[in-house]
């Protein structure tokens, strides 16, 4: 029996979670880091929540980090079926006509997704990346229109895009702060992390395939940082040296990013020294996963009498390692409810707060769909009760 379970009140309850000593790692303790970036930030990659920030949202050029975004769209649509991994890319003259960062496809050649994907997160290459946005969109201006959508829906209010690459355009900015959004987006799904972790590869390329591309990484925190799992470099004349890095130790998932350093060398180091800062100073208290079950509702005149309610998605809190602070726990949950009920739809809150501030607040779910009684069910119902009186 579950935590959640054991509780079956189905007014609001408030329970007190005590947190003992998460750790005793030695405490990096700095109130300025003073990192030599343009612009930086550190998150918890679970809550969301800021562990450090420098001018995280002054608008920058972001050269290739602008991936990130295709990357996440493309996965949001292999995830409902729209696309798929094997699916056949033809690759146009604007594809092959990409200056930068290249996998030196050609036109006329075809290339699956699963292998551009592959392109795009080990070398960066500016030509698998309008590829793809041609296969999904039809043009990389269509597509370009896409990414801005999903920008303003993540709340990413002081980004413009213009194209897929990040190659220099008029009016092309980001900030940390929002690539921090769409990088947390993006680590969501389990599948990009096979890519993302990735150090090499080879790739054939060309019409007959006779050319094998050698793929490394440009993230070299794969292989030089213990926890590292993505995400994307990127650099121009314009942008200078610029990086979302993430990791993952224990129970903690942190993303840092760095805009417009000097040097290859110094974005790494600072990415380092952030994430160092989040794992030596930070824990995550795992609360729930997505689909526990946190208690059952009443079905008034439904074909069952009661349904599940569980977590919408996981539930974390963040927390300075050694803290001793109570979380306070609300489920808010009416009594009952009318049939039919819709398997994922939204019928109550866990507020989560701490020393009396609310921290997170997730959706509490219907956990199977259930229909209205039938004249059988009626029936069966009523006669159970008569037996049983």
């Amino acid at each position: 029996m579950s935590l959640f379970q054991k509780n079956r009140k189905y007014t609001c309850f408030f329970l007190a979670i005590l947190i003992f000593f998460l750790s005793t790692n030695k405490v990096f303790a700095e109130n300025k880091l003073d990192i030599d970036a343009k612009s930086a930030i550190l998150i918890d990659s679970y809550s969301g929540d800021i562990i450090y920030e420098e001018n995280s949202h002054e608008k920058l050029h972001p050269a290739s980090i602008t991936k990130i975004m295709v990357l996440l769209i493309t996965m949001e649509l292999i995830e409902k079926g729209e696309i798929d991994l094997n699916d056949e890319v033809n690759i146009s003259a604007h594809a092959q006509g990409m200056g930068g960062s290249q996998i030196y496809l050609e036109e006329g050649e075809v290339q699956r997704v699963e292998d551009l994907l592959t392109a795009i997160c080990l070398r960066s290459a500016n030509d698998a990346s309008v590829a793809i946005a041609e296969h999904i969109s039809g043009s990389e201006e269509a597509f370009v229109k896409k990414m801005n959508e999903k920008a303003k829906e993540l709340g990413m209010k002081n980004t413009s895009f213009k194209n897929t690459t990040g190659l220099p355009a008029e009016n092309h900015y980001t900030t940390a702060y929002d690539v921090s959004l769409m990088s947390r987006e993006l680590l969501k799904y389990p599948k990009i992390h096979e890519w993302l972790t990735i150090w090499m590869k080879e790739m054939k390329v060309g019409k007959d395939k006779k050319i094998t591309q050698g793929l490394v990484n440009t993230n070299r925190l794969i292989k030089e940082y213990d926890g590292a799992n993505g995400i994307k470099t990127g650099s121009t004349q314009d942008a200078g040296f610029c990086l979302s890095a993430s990791a993952k130790k224990g129970n903690l998932q942190l993303i840092s990013v760095v805009l417009g350093c000097e040097t290859s060398k110094i974005r790494f180091d600072e990415s380092k020294r952030l994430l160092d800062y989040g794992f030596s100073n930070y824990d995550s208290l795992t609360i729930g996963r997505k689909g526990d079950i946190v208690d059952k509702i009443i079905v008034q005149k439904g074909s069952k009498e009661e349904v599940d309610v569980s977590l919408e998605k996981d539930a974390y809190i963040l927390l300075p390692i050694n803290s001793t602070k109570e979380v306070e726990k609300e489920i808010l949950l009416p009594k009952s409810v009318d049939a039919p009920v819709k398997k994922g739809e939204k019928i109550g809150d866990m507020i989560l707060s701490i020393e009396g501030k609310e921290v997170e607040k997730i959706n509490l779910v219907f956990n199977d769909s259930i229909d209205s009684a039938g004249f059988k069910d009626m029936f069966k119902k009523t006669l159970n009760n008569f037996l049983t009186e």
